[in-house]
């Protein structure tokens, strides 16, 4: 039976996860999506930043997976903990790794974005997440608290479901890597898609202002979805069978 991964490697490890995360998917947003070059435009747009999330998470699932389970989301890991694939007591620790990755990716992100003549994270919108004024769309503040989480839920859903010991081996990954692009091509429009506290987090305390004022929303709305798969895939899935944690299913 392999040795249990010490704690600060598991730390270790969601930080990174959580860092390559944040830089390439909000990176991403802030230095490609709307590229533009000699009245070209080059940028990637709202897919190309959908497959950056879903690329990072996939990547760094398979990377680091095996050691820390692969959360790099606060929201995974409260939602593995109530559905009773993670311990309670490891959360906060799990919860401040990935914010401190988080905060370092959106640092890093800043530095190079100032880097252009009059760039400002306040103006620029710096890959925050908001409702009303601050949506891409439009979307008021219901809209996105009910795509937040409503697709925090579905997000878990899968988790927990690629994660059962039911499932084909070895996946998980690429079943959750593809399942983040997916919500990122809903939600962009409504909310520039969180699912991820820590990933609102970051790029808000670059941004300040409004980003902050509506930061709360990003902090909730994750956590309850999460929360409610959570509870309720015993209720979809049964518990017949055994189920198991990310760190064995990326294994194979």
């Amino acid at each position: 039976m392999p040795r249990p991964v010490p704690m600060p490697h598991r730390l270790a490890a969601e930080a990174l996860g959580t860092f390559v995360l944040v830089l390439m998917g909000c990176g991403s947003a802030v230095l490609a999506a709307g590229f533009v070059s000699d009245d070209v435009h080059l940028g990637i747009g709202f897919l190309g930043v959908s497959l950056a999330f879903g690329l990072a998470v996939l990547t760094m699932a398979y990377a680091v997976g095996h050691v820390s389970g692969g959360h790099f989301n606060p929201a995974v890991t409260v939602g593995l903990a109530m559905g009773r694939r993670f311990a309670w007591r490891d959360a906060p620790a799990y919860v401040v790794a990935q914010v401190v990755g988080a905060v370092a990716a959106a640092a890093v992100l800043w530095v190079v974005a100032s880097g252009r003549d009059g760039f400002s994270a306040s103006a620029s919108g710096f890959a925050t997440n908001g409702y009303g004024d601050r949506s891409p769309g439009g979307y008021s503040l219901l809209a996105a608290l009910v795509l937040e989480v409503v697709l925090t839920a579905v997000f878990l859903y899968v988790i927990l479901g690629v994660t059962d010991t039911r499932a084909p081996k070895g996946f998980a990954p690429l079943a959750i890597g593809m399942s983040l692009t997916l919500i990122h091509l809903v939600s962009i429009p409504v909310t520039n898609t969180s699912v991820n506290p820590a990933r609102s987090l970051g790029p808000a305390l670059f941004a300040g202002g409004d980003a902050l004022a509506q930061l709360w929303l990003f902090l909730l709305a994750p956590v309850l979805g999460a929360l409610i798969a959570g509870a309720t895939y015993a209720l979809v899935a049964g518990r017949d069978e055994p189920t198991t944690t990310l760190e064995s299913a990326t294994k194979g």
